[in-house]
């Protein structure tokens, strides 16, 4: 199953909620950046790492910014959402690169007789 299966999976009869949206954004990260795919898949194998779950994360900051503001809304910028699902999954930061694929150090030997 992909990640993208599995975020859906997840998502089925929450369209339009806050955990389909977290959903939606964990698309969005997924798309850019494969490695960041793979890792989410296999968090969303784990019942903790769901996209509820995930979703619980940013509702405790909204949930503290109200209290400061002591206003009636609150609003997560998608720069925060982000920033929050990333440190809840484990994900390098935004526009940070992945990790590059292992490379041998030992530059290759030319031999010019392979050129006679």
């Amino acid at each position: 199953m992909t990640v993208f299966e599995k975020i859906e999976a997840q998502q089925k009869e929450k369209e339009e909620s806050a955990a389909w949206m977290v959903g939606e954004q964990l698309k969005e990260i997924c798309k850019a950046d494969p490695h960041c795919a793979d890792i989410i898949s296999a968090d969303l194998d784990n019942k903790e790492m769901s996209i509820v779950a995930a979703e619980r994360k940013i509702a405790e900051w909204a949930d503290k910014k109200h209290r400061e503001n002591k206003g009636n809304r609150v609003c997560v910028p998608p720069n925060v959402a982000d920033r929050i699902l990333r440190d809840f999954y484990g994900l390098p930061a935004a526009g940070a690169a992945s990790p590059a694929k292992t490379v041998d150090p030992t530059p290759e030997i030319l031999d010019l007789a392979d050129f006679l």
